[in-house]
């Protein structure tokens, strides 16, 4: 695959300002802006700068983000998956992984995560991957929003179907060791059936291990 990124770009008004969503932006862009150091759901600010400035350099990698004038409060990841992960498996091209999104708090509920994915999906060359993301309970900031996890968990479907994530039943065991945990899933229009045949393999990959195994014996 070419990877094609088009860059797209829109201004939201929030009660604490104006906000510009953009990208996917460079690693050379990312280092013109400076990296709010709130942004701390994964690692330390400084790090998780590094790492998206990293990513911006993969040839599938995408960095989208929320800025307001030259400090970066908000972000959204795409990559392929990890190679230890199960979804690295059959190494597939088209698929690719929403990594990380995070917004600060004080532009939390108004609109500016369900932004970030809006604004990714105006690339037509999203049409081409299926997009996926792992969400797990444990990673949710249920301290700082007070919600119940059932709660949080509306707000994640809300969010994530704003960029065309939906929720997709799978035999993982990390996500399936707890009812609140989900794969949120978004297949592009023009994903070949094949690759929607492999997918559906990876999904429920105990499954096919297991037919797998009673057909050999």
């Amino acid at each position: 695959m070419d990877h094609t990124k088009t860059y797209h770009s829109t201004t939201r008004d929030t009660p604490t300002g104006s906000v510009i969503i953009e990208g996917p932006v460079s690693s050379a862009e990312l280092k013109k802006y400076r990296f709010h150091e709130q942004l701390t759901a994964f690692r330390p600010a400084p790090k998780q700068f590094e790492a998206l400035i990293s990513i911006a350099d993969f040839t599938e990698g995408r960095i989208i983000i929320a800025r307001t004038e030259d400090t970066i409060i908000g972000y959204v990841t795409y990559l392929h998956p990890d190679p230890l992960e199960r979804w690295s498996k059959f190494s597939m091209e088209d698929l690719i992984v929403l990594g990380a999104v995070e917004v600060i708090p004080a532009y939390r509920g108004a609109g500016v995560a369900s932004g970030l994915l809006k604004v990714s999906m105006m690339d037509d060359y999203m049409e081409n991957y299926i997009v996926i993301s792992t969400e797990y309970y444990w990673h949710w900031d249920l301290d700082e929003t007070r919600l119940s996890v059932w709660d949080y968990r509306k707000v994640m479907e809300k969010m994530m179907a704003a960029g065309g994530l939906l929720p997709a039943p799978t035999d993982d065991p990390e996500i399936i060791s707890h009812p609140a945990n989900c794969l949120m899933v978004r297949i592009g229009k023009n994903v070949p059936e094949e690759s929607i045949k492999q997918f559906d393999k990876l999904r429920f990959l105990q499954r096919h291990q297991y037919r797998s195994m009673r057909e050999g014996l």
